[in-house]
């Protein structure tokens, strides 16, 4: 279903994701809700003292460095098994989920912001505020463990 049908669905005036929890929401809606940033899929370092999570400008051999979108999204967790299915009931034990993602924000009693695809109606917004991570990071394949800490970078969210 298109983006701007998903968020008119059944003909209310109020899109999905103001009148329902994320519980309640169906997997299309759901799925619809990610707005194909790619930070989630960004290696994260923690400070061992701090607990601070650190984004860095590695991505997961999976993401499209170019698309920020996974290459194979279906079987990801098998591909990769720590990678986060994510699901309402994980959303408070993932404190480092970008400032921006839709699926905080909503938890959180927040409003998705105007250039979210589902309210723009495209990712064109998000594009031009620098919100996605396409075209601005390499893969995880390409850095050594060791030089990660090199790659450490304040994504702005």
């Amino acid at each position: 279903m298109p983006i701007a049908e998903l968020s008119r669905s059944n003909n209310l005036q109020e899109p999905f994701w103001r009148r329902k929890t994320l519980p309640q929401m169906s997997l299309e809606e759901w799925e619809s809700l990610c707005d194909g940033c790619g930070k989630c899929c960004l290696v994260k370092l923690e400070d061992a003292d701090s607990g601070d999570v650190s984004y860095t400008d590695v991505a997961c051999w999976l993401l499209n460095t170019r698309t920020a979108r996974c290459g194979n999204y279906a079987e990801r967790k098998s591909l990769v098994p720590d990678c986060i299915l994510l699901t309402a009931d994980k959303l408070d034990a993932l404190p480092w989920m970008p400032k921006t993602c839709a699926y905080r924000l909503l938890s959180e009693g927040k409003d998705l912001p105007a250039w979210h695809p589902l309210r723009y109606g495209s990712q064109d917004a998000m594009t031009r505020k620098g919100i996605s991570v396409a075209g601005r990071v390499v893969t995880e394949r390409s850095v050594a463990d060791e030089d990660l800490p090199d790659h450490i970078k304040n994504w702005d969210d």
